[in-house]
Formats: structure tokens, C-alpha cells, sequence
């Protein structure tokens, strides 16, 4: 699973090796494919705008120039601190796809790792020089004249507002940034763990916190519409959870396992702000991938002013289960 911004090594004391920081950061996850075509192990990056590319789409970024995307080899290539510290704030593909994939219109399909070099500097184009599937306020005007890059505008705006929620850091202390309320709706087909069924309850752990549901009796289907809260700590990890039969004179019995990146859910709330600005939209996304437990896409949605995420998981390390919760996002203000 893709960690979160802040949950790397590398982040907690400086390493002596940058090329070894931007190793580290090639190795999670949704980095190990191209960030337009999902083509395996990407060799290219582009510096400034913070995504790992393919050698084919790496052909379509230095015809946009370097006032756009700045090329640079991971293996071959010199590395200057700046370009490196730009890639990980940024945080690699999730995150930035998460902005510049937010607004994807019917019709338009995300070029494949076989897409001809037509379909895939049509999509390039319209992504990184063109924007047409961010955000309309994060666009950025005249780049071609001002000749300003992606990294000094659109990545620096959104790390900022990172920065921003945490400027009173202390050392030693757990800064929160936001809350995360979690409404674990319903279970679907969960393995059994007694004679004929089970008893089932949800754990989700945050950082060093943990809440967990009420015990359903006797039930493979249950349904809990149960909301849990948790503080959300800078940096934070995955939400992880598991599913546990309640058993009377053992130990509780597991019933399945997963974890939700809330990169994207995070990530896109921070670079929208105010949600009660705006009327119900798209704001972000999780991809369905092989490396994560979703069964659907999962959208990032502004809903009547509320940042809000739908999540549909298949439960690891089990037999059979399904479950579905909902994420909202609340900033610290309110």
C-alpha cells in the first residue's frame, strides 16, 4: 500500500544519499509504474512536477519543455537536493494523480502501457500543459510566457497547505492536522469462525490510536452504520483495520485485515480548502491496483460542503469478506 506523506524513513533524520532518498521513494508502491500509462518499473521522473514516468511517456514531457516537466534519468542522471526534496514533498504518482486526475470527463480513457504516441501525448498534453483535469482555481495561467515550473507553483501550492496545518510543530509532541470520521457501514459474506456463523466486530487503528464497533451476534452480513473518530497525526500512516470474532472463553479469532491509504482523501482536501465553497464534485481519487484491497475505485467527493470518501474493501488474509465504510474529512477548525 502506498504510504502517506511523512510516513517514510527518510523522513524522520536527513540521509547522507539523496539518489538513495529518491530510491526509497521509487520503491513504494504506486510509483513502481508510469504515472500516465501504467507501464511497469519507470525510469524517468519528471522533477518538477513529481511522477515517475516510462521511457514512452518520458519522450512526450521533454516536448512539453522544461518549463513544464524537467526529465531527469533516476539511474543515470545527476540529482540536485532541490529536485530530489521536490519529488518527496510532492510524494510520488497517488499524490499527484490525486490532483491532476481529480477531474477526468467522460469519454477521455487514461492511455495503457501499448497506447500508440499519439493517444499518449494527447493525454500528457491535456494534463500537465493544458490542465484540463485539475481543479479550475489550481490551474496555472501564461505558463508558457512566465516560464515558471509546475514545481514553484502548482506542487509548492499544494505542500504548502501541508505546512500551513502544521506550523506549530514541536519535537517530541503529535501534531494533529485534521479528523477523520469513519462510518463503518456494513460487512458483506465474512468468513466463519464458529459452528455455523460469527460474531463480529471492526478494529481501526491511526497512529497510536485505536476505537473499534459494537459485536454484531451470529452474523456474516452485519450491518453497524457505527461513526468511530480519530485524530489524524502529522506525519500519519494508512488507517488500518481488522475484523475479529468475539469469542466468550478464547481469544478473539481474526476475520480478515486491510488498510486505506488516506493520501488521496487527505491530499485533495488540503488543496481544496474551504469545502463549503463549493457545490458537490469530484475533488480525488484511490485506484483500484493489486497492491491495495479495493474492489471499485474509491472517489474523493465534496458533498454538501463535506469532504467525503466511499470505500469498498475486499478483507486480506482470509478466506472470504467484504466491507464498506465511509471516510469524512474534518479540518481541525470545525
Amino acid at each position: 500500500m502506498n504510504r502517506a506523506m511523512g510516513d517514510r524513513p527518510y523522513e524522520l533524520g536527513r540521509p547522507a544519499s539523496g539518489k538513495r532518498r529518491l530510491k526509497d521513494l521509487l520503491l513504494e508502491k504506486d510509483n513502481r509504474v508510469c504515472a500516465d500509462c501504467g507501464a511497469p518499473d519507470p525510469k524517468w521522473a519528471s522533477a518538477n512536477i513529481g511522477v515517475f514516468i516510462c521511457l514512452k511517456c518520458c519522450g512526450v514531457h521533454r516536448s512539453l519543455g522544461t518549463h513544464i516537466s524537467k526529465v531527469l534519468s533516476v539511474t543515470l542522471d545527476e540529482w540536485s537536493d532541490d529536485e530530489i526534496d521536490s519529488m518527496i514533498e510532492v510524494g510520488g504518482n497517488s499524490s499527484a494523480n490525486s490532483i491532476y486526475e481529480a477531474f477526468i470527463p467522460e469519454g477521455i480513457k487514461k492511455p495503457g502501457p501499448t497506447a500508440s504516441h499519439d493517444e499518449r501525448s494527447k493525454y500528457i498534453r491535456s494534463k500537465y500543459e493544458l490542465q484540463e483535469f485539475l481543479k479550475p482555481s489550481l490551474r496555472i495561467s501564461s505558463i508558457s510566457s512566465a516560464k515558471t515550473s509546475l514545481q514553484s507553483s502548482f506542487s509548492r501550492k499544494l505542500m504548502d497547505s501541508f505546512r500551513s496545518s502544521n506550523s506549530h510543530n514541536s519535537e517530541g509532541m503529535v501534531e494533529f492536522i485534521g479528523l477523520l470520521k469513519v462510518k463503518v457501514t456494513k460487512g458483506k459474506n465474512l468468513a466463519v469462525r464458529d459452528m455455523l456463523s460469527s460474531d463480529p466486530y471492526v478494529i481501526l487503528n491511526l497512529g497510536q490510536q485505536t476505537v473499534q464497533t459494537t459485536v454484531v451476534k451470529s452474523n456474516l452480513n452485519p450491518v453497524w452504520n457505527e461513526e468511530l473518530m480519530l485524530s489524524v497525526p502529522q506525519p500519519f500512516g494508512p488507517l488500518k483495520l481488522r475484523v475479529y470474532d468475539h469469542d466468550l472463553f478464547s481469544a478473539d479469532d481474526i476475520m480478515g485485515e486491510a488498510e486505506i491509504d488516506l493520501q488521496p482523501l487527505i491530499t485533495s482536501a488540503m488543496a481544496f480548502g474551504d469545502a463549503g465553497m463549493f457545490g458537490n464534485m469530484q475533488i480525488g481519487k484511490w485506484l483500484k491496483s493489486s497492491d491495495n484491497a479495493l474492489i471499485d475505485d474509491s472517489t474523493v467527493n465534496i458533498v454538501d460542503g463535506k469532504v467525503k470518501q466511499e470505500v469498498s474493501l475486499k478483507l486480506q488474509n482470509v478466506e472470504s469478506g467484504e466491507l464498506e465504510l465511509e471516510l469524512e474529512w474534518m479540518p481541525l477548525e470545525q
